[in-house]
């Protein structure tokens, strides 16, 4: 997974438990085009509030990453370190601590320990090396049990081009943004401000469609930075160019999107919750987002319990308009509900075989208008009360 004009590298400063990468490290070989977009959870990191101001001119060339500590509600000493560390990667990258964006995932509240960050950073940066994206993956997780990757090689004016991503996400995972980090490079040429169009394009149906249990984060970072090794003309504007980036980007975010809500924290079954028949498209996709968020849907789909009150109970409280004498559910292909009656035992059984074999679809049609939409989710299971009962023990 090379992208041309990009370098990637993780290490150990021990602000997790000994042994596990918690520091990663992204450069470019130059300045280049670079966009983010950032939680809107009104109490914000102090990475955050650094990357989004040294993102305004559109330019970046290194991203510096550390898990285990939020670096978030810790004030002017939070910024301080932000800088500070980031400041000490520019010094060894030998460019200007503007072009380095700090992001941090953790524990909020707890001071950042800028000294085990500095100390690790010089063979960081002599770790470089352009196969490094995987690493770096992994150095990013909090909870996650899994890295988090995804790529895409296609062609612009007939220029090959490369656009591949990592993220981290497993709990605290909502709109507007979830617990995330993400970070996606092509080598495409394009300007910043279609960068920043693109990510925007792409964000309601990946990272602002899943769910895991309703909450967000004070730390939600998405970038999207492009080298232009690809040899492609430059892409400023609207047209059949960018529309295949933005498909590229929307496959990617899509991919990792999914990837976030299936390692959901102590999550067994990933599903889609599809609302068809709805009046507006408003109305589809609350409907949609209150059955994937409800936690006696999502205990149901643990126990591999074909629950279907519990769906109905959901969508009557959403604020969708629709008749429940008209309602139809299945799980699947096989339906459990026609009409807003359950179909009995049998069907119910039928039902049960597809929620046991894997990632299935929860399809609802409404029959009260003509606008669909869904929500990716995952259940809730006895493991998803351990981690987050535990996570500071």
């Amino acid at each position: 997974m090379i992208i041309p004009g990009f370098r990637f590298a993780a290490a150990m400063a021990g602000i997790k438990k000994a042994g596990v990468w918690d520091l990663a490290l992204m450069a470019a070989d130059e300045p280049v085009a670079a966009a983010g977009v950032f939680t809107r959870n009104r109490v914000k990191a102090a990475p955050v509030l650094v990357t989004r101001q040294r993102l305004r001119n559109g330019k970046a060339q290194a991203v510096l990453v550390n898990a285990g500590n939020a670096n978030a509600c810790t004030g002017e000493a939070g910024l301080s370190a932000a800088r500070e560390t980031s400041a000490r990667a520019g010094e060894l990258l030998k460019i200007s601590e503007q072009l380095v964006l700090p992001a941090s995932t953790g524990v909020i509240g707890q001071p950042l320990p800028v000294g085990k960050i500095k100390a690790a950073l010089p063979d960081l940066v002599a770790g470089l090396k352009v196969e490094g994206l995987p690493d770096a993956a992994g150095a990013i997780m909090t909870t996650d049990t899994r890295p988090k990757t995804a790529s895409i090689r296609s062609k612009i004016a007939g220029k090959e081009f490369t656009l591949a991503g990592i993220a981290k996400g497993s709990g605290m995972i909502h709109p507007d943004l979830a617990t995330l980090l993400v970070f996606v490079f092509t080598d495409v040429a394009a300007t910043p401000k279609v960068l920043k169009t693109l990510l925007r394009q792409a964000l309601p149906l990946s990272f602002n469609r899943i769910t895991v249990d309703g909450d967000t984060s004070t730390n939600d970072t998405i970038l999207l930075m492009a080298s232009g090794k690809a040899g492609n003309p430059l892409i400023e504007e609207s047209g059949a160019e960018m529309a295949a980036l933005g498909e590229a980007v929307n496959q990617v975010l899509g991919d990792l999107a999914r990837q976030v809500v299936a390692d959901g924290e102590g999550a067994r079954h990933f599903f889609r919750v599809v609302v068809r028949g709805a009046n507006t498209p408003q109305e589809a996709v609350k409907a949609a987002q209150t059955v994937a968020l409800s936690p006696l849907v999502k205990t149901a789909m643990a126990g591999e319990d074909v629950n279907w009150g519990r769906i109905m109970a959901a969508l009557g409280r959403s604020g969708a308009r629709f008749d429940p004498e008209r309602v139809d559910i299945a799980f699947g292909e096989h339906p459990v509900v026609q009409n807003g009656l359950g179909l009995g035992p049998d069907a119910e059984a039928k039902a049960q075989q597809v929620l046991k074999a894997g990632p299935f679809h929860l399809h609802i049609n409404l029959n009260a208008g003509d606008f669909e939409d869904y929500y990716d989710t995952c259940d809730y299971t006895e493991e998803y009360i351990h981690i987050n009962a535990d996570y500071r023990s």
